[in-house]
């Protein structure tokens, strides 16, 4: 957090930076009607009385006017500025410091200061006000900051408390099917939660967060989230005991990709995990899904603030709060009818039907069995794409179903471009890969939706094909999804950027814009750095991109390139890739770029 400067260093900054320069200079023979007219034109409350060499020798107020020409005896029309001019006028070389000049306005009693230069010319006036102003800013803007920090780490602990409260549930599945490892790691990392959000929540205070504030809260909430879902990884992932430092890499690997719904895996063979832990696994792709963290924050702040939060929940959305219960319970029966619908076309494990479910609506991508994709019927197909696509629509299309007034022109022309946007990416798809349709449709949907579920093996895509696909996870789905990638809103947002130079365009919309652009290139660019890293370890470049692109998007396709056997460091920058999709790197800008904020 940046350090302010005291008030005193302030107070020794030199007049010049808070001179007013519209100043009028006038005769003292001018006469005060004129003088009147003049002050009124240029919407100023004083006029500095000038001799002939320009020097100043007086000043008249609003004040003076009003109360020199008030007597009966005076003639405003035959008045002129120097009959009632305040003289001599105070004057201060624009080389003194604020502090000079509050001393002089003590000591001469006025709230102006005229400002003249080292060759004695007037250059502008120095009002009390401005002093006063600049010092009271200074003073709420050092509060604010000193807050901010305590209304961080409060908002935190209350995230972290939420979060050790949700992990319960598969905490309490692994106790039911009699696992003790995996029971033991969940608990423990929901204790652990529990007690660092009481903790952080006593030591913080209660105040509202701005922007920047609520982007860093974000941030950390996903950082903190990641470190302690890393615990019951720790206790599962299979590892080298003599290597706990890449033990460590790898589950914090397994973590990210959980609660970003990252959907990479380490893990060759889940089905040789506790069947309680593949379940978590999943579960933690829904919680990251549905961004509980949006829901925590927007609960402790009025309504008509929440419109604040639309550049980083990526859309317009009405009724937030209530959209996000409504949200949390309409997913929650779709994961419940798809992993019925799998139990009752073949897919006889429940519990695996439940993970699988979660990943899909989540658009995650972490399956329970290696073998579950493999011998898929056509029904199965067609129900996990529609689950799939369902992640991929804007939480407000849903809301629709149960508030229809609130489905807006803008949000139908975003699914309706999602759609339009799937079906010729897919027909591409179709014709280029040599795949069967169903197969096709099923991976590309995949790419499109960032779900990573795959049925074929991506390495042996040609060249237009695997640029299709990456241009699928690039886009993305919608805005205000479980989705990642750019997101369809901002392609339907491209259209403001044309002359943006030489269309009046308020500050907000600019901002917007700017964003805009910096995304376009920040998500094609940054997998390419990760894929000269990889090219650098002997990985080929074109899949070494694509599994970049995955990371970067939050897909979670995958052409072989992350594997158990990259170093540590390749590794945690896979893992920081995913964090960076899951926040859609925009977070990151308002926190480094406040000025950025719409």
């Amino acid at each position: 957090m940046e350090k302010l400067p005291d008030l005193s260093t302030i107070l020794n900054h030199q007049i010049k930076y808070y001179t007013n320069l519209d100043v009028v200079l006038l005769s003292e023979s001018v006469l005060l009607a004129d003088g009147c007219k003049q002050m009124v034109k240029t919407n100023t409350d004083e006029i500095i009385v000038i001799d002939n060499n320009k020097n100043p020798i007086g000043i008249v107020t609003d004040e003076d006017v009003l109360k020199k020409t008030s007597d009966e005896f005076v003639n405003p029309l035959k008045t002129t500025l120097g009959d009632i001019m305040t003289f001599p006028v105070v004057s201060i070389t624009q080389g003194k410091t604020l502090s000079d000049a509050l001393k002089q306005m003590r000591q001469y009693k006025v709230r102006k200061l005229v400002i003249i230069s080292d060759e004695n010319q007037i250059v502008g006036i120095l009002y009390k006000n401005t002093i006063i102003k600049l010092m009271k800013t200074h003073l709420a803007t050092k509060h604010e900051k000193q807050s901010s920090m305590w209304s961080i780490i409060w908002n935190l602990g209350i995230v972290l408390q939420f979060a050790g409260v949700l992990m319960f549930i598969p905490a309490i599945v692994a106790t039911i099917l009699w696992e003790p490892i995996p029971a033991t790691g969940i608990y423990l990392m929901s204790t652990l939660l529990l007690v660092t959000g009481f903790f952080l929540n006593s030591y913080g205070e209660r105040h509202p967060l701005n922007l920047r504030n609520a982007a860093i809260l974000v941030f950390a909430s996903f950082m903190l989230l990641v470190l302690f879902g890393t615990i019951p990884q720790f206790l599962i992932v299979p590892h080298d005991s003599t290597k706990p430092l890449e033990h460590f890499v790898n589950s914090f690997f397994e973590s990210s990709s959980g609660f970003t719904t990252g959907g990479l895996s380490l893990i060759q063979t889940p089905e040789n995990l506790p069947q309680s832990f593949t379940f978590y696994r999943s579960y933690t792709q829904f919680v990251g899904g549905l961004s509980f963290i949006y829901l925590i924050v927007t609960a402790f702040y009025p309504e008509n603030k929440l419109h604040t939060m639309k550049s980083f929940i990526s859309g317009r959305i009405p009724q937030l709060r209530e959209l996000f219960i409504t949200i949390t319970i309409l997913f929650s029966i779709y994961v419940i009818i798809i992993a019925v619908a799998l139990f009752y076309l073949g897919e006889r494990n429940l519990i695996d039907n439940f993970a699988l479910t979660m990943s899909t609506v989540s658009t995650g991508g972490l399956i329970p069995n290696s073998h579950i994709l493999a011998n898929l019927t056509f029904p199965e197909y067609v129900v996990i794409i529609i689950g799939m696509i369902l992640g991929a629509l804007p939480f407000g299309f849903h809301y629709a179903f149960v508030r229809t007034k609130f489905m807006s022109v803008h949000l139908t022309k975003e699914v309706a471009l999602y759609f339009a946007v799937l079906v010729t990416l897919s027909t591409v798809f179709l014709f280029s890969s040599g795949l069967s349709p169903i197969d096709a449709i099923f991976n590309l949907v995949s790419g499109s939706t960032t779900t990573g579920f795959a049925t074929v093996n991506l390495q042996n895509l040609n060249p237009i094909a695997g640029i299709t696909l990456v241009f699928a996870m690039l886009i993305g789905g919608c805005g205000f999804s479980t989705a990642g990638g750019f997101k369809i809103f901002r392609l339907l947002q491209l259209k403001n950027i044309r002359n943006p130079f030489t269309e009046k365009i308020t500050r907000a919309r600019k901002n917007e814009i700017i964003t805009i652009i910096i995304l376009i290139f920040a998500f094609p660019i940054i997998p390419l750095f990760m894929a000269i890293h990889m090219q650098s370890l002997g990985y080929d470049f074109e899949d070494s991109y694509f599994d970049s692109v995955s990371a970067l998007t939050t897909t979670g396709l995958g052409t072989g390139t992350v594997n158990p056997n990259l170093d540590s460091f390749t590794i945690t920058i896979f893992s920081f890739l995913m964090i960076l999709g899951r926040i859609e790197i925009i977070l990151l800008l308002y926190m480094i770029v406040p000025k950025l904020i719409p």
